[in-house]
């Protein structure tokens, strides 16, 4: 640790802060499976201090990302709108694979976050917040950094999706380190260090109100954690094995240690609140941008995994705690999505849209406050809106699929229990109920088709109100008889 953030950790607790406009803290964690924490049901991974956020505050057990993969996902979120708005739909080129089995030609995708686009965070530091950011950015290089899209302060985040190395000096041999960490000490793992710098925002603008977004490059490939820590897992694993034989889901215990240091960096956090005396006046998010990588972990109950549109794909974990209007160990099954974070969070902080800014989300602001805020959302227009995702690129196979493709280009739409999955290739879309079906095995689109016919019209109607690409060309490279 820098002698400047060892510093800033040793401050004297401050005094409480007055009760002004809430702090807020999100904590996004990338890859991260709905069922990677204990308090979503898992018996192997440990996430003490997850699972005591959650005790203290409100879990959503229908909660989305915008997207079944990175970038698009942080897109929507901090910009408030969906993926045909932004023009970001995937990471990086959406022509991937095989070009002989692409049927169709895919969408040029953007990869920066336009500067013309308002970000949440350029909101909330108009409303008074210092603004800062720590991680993983992946909308753009520069010109497109975080400092220049709302955030006061950032450090770490630069357009690369995949961390240079997970240890100091956090680079692949031969390269840059990682924007802002080029200093660090001997064995200091990334995110310890971003922990650290976190901690610095608080605790230098614990006078408050910040916005603090902490955006971990964990748990994404590499698989890459604390050997003494892998260590424990492995042994855990073998425990079990011993037990079970074989009848347990694949478990990775590097990718167990990685979770066990985000697991730690919550801790962490909340403690720093609440030794300086502003955990009552800070909204904490517990949030993740896409479903987990199918090689190393189980979504299960829930269908695929990171990169599809099945729940496994883009379910997420989400806690918010909200000192004095979450109810403590509270949960909710009303679907939210990431694109309801902006207008949720300008609404409890009492920020003010430009004139003219567009969200495509609701906020969900009425679910977490017991007094109820001045613009109401009821849970029954949330629950019965439509959630939509539109994905019209290639993802080729990981070591947890069959087949060339995790996915072809596609769209979804989730409409009260339903949802309804379209596959350009075949023109073909697929029905599930996901009241009695979470694992998405029944496909109704046949024996119901007047429902996945009017879940069909909901969906175009939507790609022609936002502009959305549809992919409808021939590929001219597609080899038909492979």
């Amino acid at each position: 640790m820098s002698a400047l953030l060892a510093s800033a950790c040793q401050l004297s607790p401050a005094p409480a802060q007055s009760q002004g406009p809430p702090n807020i803290l999100v904590v996004y964690v990338d890859d991260l499976g709905w069922a990677d924490i204990g308090v979503q049901g898992s018996a192997f991974y440990e996430t003490p201090h997850i699972d005591r956020l959650a005790a203290s505050g409100l879990r959503f057990t229908n909660a989305y990302a915008n997207a079944p993969n990175c970038a698009p996902s942080r897109a929507a979120l901090l910009s408030g709108t969906y993926a045909p708005r932004t023009g970001i739909y995937t990471v990086s080129s959406a022509a991937r694979g095989d070009a002989a089995l692409r049927k169709l030609i895919p969408v040029e995708n953007q990869t920066t976050l336009d500067l013309e686009v308002v970000t949440l965070a350029e909101v909330l530091r108009d409303a008074g917040y210092a603004t800062g950011f720590a991680g993983k950015w992946h909308l753009g290089g520069e010109g497109h950094l975080p400092t220049d899209q709302g955030f006061d302060w950032a450090v770490a985040g630069d357009h690369t999706g995949t961390p240079r190395a997970y240890f100091y000096p956090y680079r692949r041999e031969g390269g840059p380190s990682i924007p802002g960490l080029e200093a660090g000490a001997e064995d200091e793992y990334l995110p310890d260090r971003l922990t650290d710098e976190a901690i610095h925002f608080v605790t230098e603008n614990s006078d408050g109100p910040f916005f603090m977004f902490l955006s971990h490059y964990s748990v994404h490939t590499p698989i890459v954690a604390k050997p003494q820590v892998a260590a424990k897992y492995a042994a855990k694993i073998a425990r079990r094995s011993e037990a079970d034989g074989d009848a347990q889901p694949p478990l990775d215990p590097v990718y167990a240690a990685m979770i066990e240091s985000v697991d730690d960096s919550v801790g962490r956090l909340l403690a720093t609140l609440e030794g300086l005396g502003i955990a009552d006046n800070t909204v904490v998010v517990f949030f993740a941008d896409n479903g987990g990588y199918g090689p190393v972990t189980s979504m299960a109950p829930l269908r695929g995994s990171k990169g599809m549109l099945y729940e496994g794909g883009i379910r997420e974990p989400l806690i918010i705690r909200w000192p004095s209007h979450t109810v403590p160990g509270a949960t909710t099954d009303v679907p939210v999505i990431g694109t309801d974070f902006f207008p949720t969070l300008v609404e409890i902080t009492e920020a003010t849209l430009p004139p003219g800014k567009q969200l495509d989300g609701l906020s969900f602001a009425g679910l977490l406050s017991q007094e109820r805020p001045k613009v109401q959302t009821t849970a029954e227009s949330l629950r019965n809106r439509p959630l939509f995702w539109h994905f019209p690129a290639y993802l080729q196979r990981d070591a947890s699929v069959k087949g060339p493709w995790r996915t072809t280009p596609a769209s979804a739409i989730r409409q009260g229990d339903f949802k309804l999955i379209h596959f350009f290739e075949e023109s073909r879309s697929e029905l599930y109920n996901l009241r009695t079906d979470i694992g998405e095995s029944i496909d109704l689109a046949e024996s119901d088709p007047d429902r996945a016919a009017a879940l069909e019209n909901t969906l175009r109607e939507w790609w022609a109100a936002t502009g959305a690409f549809l992919p409808s060309e021939p590929n001219p490279l597609y080899v038909t008889s492979r």
